[in-house]
């Protein structure tokens, strides 16, 4: 078994019921009513679309459009962290 580790840089965006959470190199996003919840959907949420991107070979990488871009907007984002996604290859003949 091999494994390969994604990184990516996400974002907390406030709301005004709870917390967006953004991971803009694969244009996903997630809600929670703490950032906490919000940061653990996005985890979930990316490394779905990861496995099913690799799966149906489609590339992984699927930046987000640059009008929905928080980091265009600062003042809107809460805080960053840095999202590691650590996915197993398993190999079969």
């Amino acid at each position: 078994m091999e494994g390969s580790t994604f990184s990516f840089t996400a974002y907390i965006i406030k709301e005004k019921d709870g917390f967006t959470a953004i991971c803009r190199d694969v244009d996903v996003a997630t809600e929670g009513l703490s950032i906490e919840e919000a940061k653990e959907n996005l985890i979930e949420a990316v490394t779905l679309y990861i496995e099913s991107a690799i799966e149906s070979n489609l590339p992984v990488i699927r930046p987000i459009p640059k009008e929905a871009d928080p980091t265009n907007r600062p003042e809107l984002i809460d805080s960053t962290f840095r999202l590691l996604v650590d996915l197993k290859v398993h190999t079969y003949a």
